[in-house]
């Protein structure tokens, strides 16, 4: 019987001018029922974020960022989510936004391992 799992991921976009299209990818959030996992990881590559847009809020995008860390991560960090179950935070995170972070589509996989597989999307989509 095998171990693998399916998992849910969607990427996290900085999107600093909406009217120009252009986006950065900036983290990956990663659900899996089977784990009971849910997680974010994030890397923002700063200066291809400012080449997009010189005058972006830096600041206000590393707070939006730590903000995503923080409702997966649960406890006091997800404010009114801390009572929420993994699937119903990553499915209130994957809503669409009009925010300069926001998700992009949700993509499926296999896994065990659900927190390597987060780093692992990682490394392959954004860093």
């Amino acid at each position: 019987m095998s171990d693998r799992h399916v998992f849910e991921y969607a990427l996290l976009r900085v999107v600093p001018r909406v009217e120009r299209g252009e986006r950065v990818n900036a983290g990956v959030l990663l659900y899996c029922r089977g784990r009971s996992y849910v997680g974010a990881r994030t890397h923002l590559d700063e200066t291809r974020l400012l080449a997009l847009d010189p005058d972006v809020d830096l600041p206000g995008v590393r707070a939006a960022l730590r903000a995503v860390e923080g409702v997966c991560a649960g406890g006091d960090a997800a404010g009114q989510a801390a009572g929420d179950d993994p699937g119903r935070r990553f499915r209130w995170l994957i809503a669409p936004r009009s925010t300069i972070v926001r998700p992009g589509p949700v993509h499926t996989g296999l896994t065990t391992d659900p927190a390597a597989e987060i780093e692992r999307l990682l490394d392959l989509l954004v860093r």
